[in-house]
């Protein structure tokens, strides 16, 4: 029997070389399972609220990249998640019986307030985010859920909720998930910083092969090297981060041409992008067919959200039920 699994990807804009290599590869290897991946639209109004006429738009961008990754829809369930109204109503649910300090000592909430200081996220929706989580999650009674390591206080929450909710209602519903940690390799971005959109460092996987090789000409590399005599370090350098991911037969050379000052940096990123552009051919290519498909798109959403929809219903009807609604 397959095991249950859901995942998410807020839709905020483009998805980038980080997310392809992390979170997309991550998807593939669990189709075939009982797998539900959502676009995460209500999560993205938690603090993109101001972004009114976006979210829409970043919807189909964030399908579109599923889809050019190679995420296949026959072998898992795609779904939007403001189009199964069972996890705000979940949500609303469960915030009734949240205690505030649970929400408040969230350590990804105060982390965020201090990271996101351009944006204002002294709101109800931003504190509830992990509450919007844990229905998200227990709606499909999901046994695993794959998350980075900031994630994992949100996990441990949805299993508090659920354990409290049995115990005030009596009747155990949910399922308490296990996450599967997934080792994400940190991607530089052009700057050297870990790639994201809030950096405005990332390589895009709609990226046409100029744009790939124009930015890669603007990546920082080794500050020792000021010289082209100067010998360097490849292991501090964003430039070879890359190569070990896209080149990994010839970084050796790489590495020892540089220590040695045999290969200048100009020289090392045009060997990259070349590289990086041979990666992400095939993605490119089901970028621009699935660009043109959006009828199918379509088609694929409204299976994926019928399906959801399916299992949320039976299971917002056991827990109204429980509560005394039904």
């Amino acid at each position: 029997m397959s095991t249950r699994v859901l995942s998410g990807t807020r839709p905020t804009g483009k998805l980038h070389l980080g997310h392809l290599l992390g979170t997309l590869e991550n998807y593939k290897k669990l189709e075939g399972q009982d797998a539900y991946f959502m676009i995460a639209d209500w999560h993205a109004l938690t603090t993109e609220y101001e972004s009114h006429t976006e979210i829409a738009a970043n919807v189909l961008a964030v399908m579109i990249d599923y889809l050019a990754s190679g995420l296949d829809p026959t072998k898992c369930t795609i779904f939007v998640q403001s189009e199964v109204h069972e996890h705000a109503e979940m949500a609303l649910l469960l915030s009734m019986i949240t205690p505030l300090g649970w929400l408040e000592r969230n350590p990804t909430y105060k982390d965020q307030l201090k990271e996101l200081q351009n944006k204002d996220l002294h709101t109800h929706g931003f504190l509830g985010y992990p509450v919007l989580q844990a229905a998200d999650i227990l709606l499909y009674k999901a046994e695993k859920v794959p998350v980075g390591e900031d994630q994992l206080p949100h996990l441990e929450l949805t299993r508090e909720i659920a354990r409290r909710f049995h115990h005030l209602y009596g009747k155990e519903i949910f399922t308490e998930p296990e996450a599967i940690l997934t080792q994400i390799p940190r991607v530089p971005g052009l700057d050297g910083r870990k790639m994201s959109k809030s950096y405005n460092n990332c390589i895009y996987i709609s990226d046409s092969a100029e744009e790939v090789t124009k930015k890669v000409k603007t990546m920082v590399t080794d500050p020792a090297r000021k010289r082209r005599e100067d010998k360097g370090h490849p292991e501090v350098c964003p430039v070879y981060a890359l190569h070990k991911i896209v080149n990994p037969e010839n970084v050796e050379t790489v590495a020892f041409e540089c220590r040695t000052a045999q290969r200048g940096c100009v020289e090392c990123k045009m060997e990259m992008a070349i590289k990086l552009n041979e990666f992400l051919a095939p993605v490119r290519k089901r970028h621009e067919e699935w660009s043109g498909r959006k009828d199918d798109i379509r088609v694929i959403l409204d299976l994926g959200r019928d399906k959801a929809q399916k299992v949320a219903r039976a299971t917002l009807d056991e827990t109204m039920k429980a509560v005394g609604m039904r």
